[in-house]
């Protein structure tokens, strides 16, 4: 099926409330705790260059499309206005084509580039204050790049050769599993993977890979019932 491209002739950046605009019903970004505190901290370091992305209702309200978890920090923070890119009356099926490309990247970083840059701004431990990369992450953007080359046998005034690197399978170690808990038990459930992240010393790695370490911790340690089952 042919589809038009969307042609949007009324885009205006301008300032908003930041709590009239309304949440849109279909954004499936979810931001970790972690990574909230990261957001949280770079609005303080950056102020809010990105402009939330709306669109305008039938009733005349506007909705958020992209940058919804900016705005509600920058409503905690008492902001009385933010940066708005307005892009008129859209369709919903516009809006949500929209919406998941505004949270999503179509390209993948250069490691070597990538870690010079990092390198010029700052200590892995500053940057991953407010930066959305982990500790886990920098050490992977780092290492990648830490091959000197009298590692590899060529003096500095030696024109390289071509150099073929080993390819290593690359074995997976953990799997990303979603699932949902009533919303009256989701704030228990929390309580009780944070209890026992700190009790058994799970932070040194990212904030899903120590909530999932816990709850092994509390699968493996469950007291079975009387026919056997945990």
């Amino acid at each position: 099926m042919e589809r038009k491209s969307l042609q949007i002739a009324n885009m205006q950046l301008s300032q908003a409330d930041p709590k009239t605009l309304l949440p849109n019903p279909f954004n499936p970004n979810v931001v970790t705790p972690e990574n909230e505190e990261k957001l949280s901290a770079s609005v303080d370091r950056l102020s809010m260059f990105k402009p939330i992305l709306v669109r305008t209702l039938e009733s005349g309200r506007l909705e958020i499309l992209g940058g919804h978890h900016r705005n509600v920090i920058a409503i905690r923070k008492g902001f009385e206005s933010v940066p708005i890119l307005n892009l008129g009356k859209i369709s919903d099926d516009k809006a949500k084509e929209i919406a998941l490309i505004d949270n999503s990247r179509y390209g993948a970083d250069d490691s070597q580039k990538l870690s010079e840059i990092l390198s010029e701004l700052g200590s892995p431990e500053e940057l991953a204050t407010f930066m959305p990369f982990s500790q886990v992450d920098f050490e992977s953007i780092f290492s990648s790049t830490s091959i000197e080359l009298e590692d590899l046998g060529i003096e500095d005034d030696e024109e390289p050769t071509h150099i073929e690197f080993p390819t290593l399978p690359k074995i997976q170690t953990h799997q990303v599993m979603r699932f949902k808990v009533p919303s009256e038990d989701a704030a228990r459930v929390s309580e009780v993977l944070e209890r026992i992240m700190k009790t058994q010393g799970f932070t040194e790695q990212d904030s899903l890979t120590n909530a999932g370490d816990a709850l092994v911790w509390l699968i493996t340690n469950a007291v079975e019932t009387e026919d056997g089952q945990v």
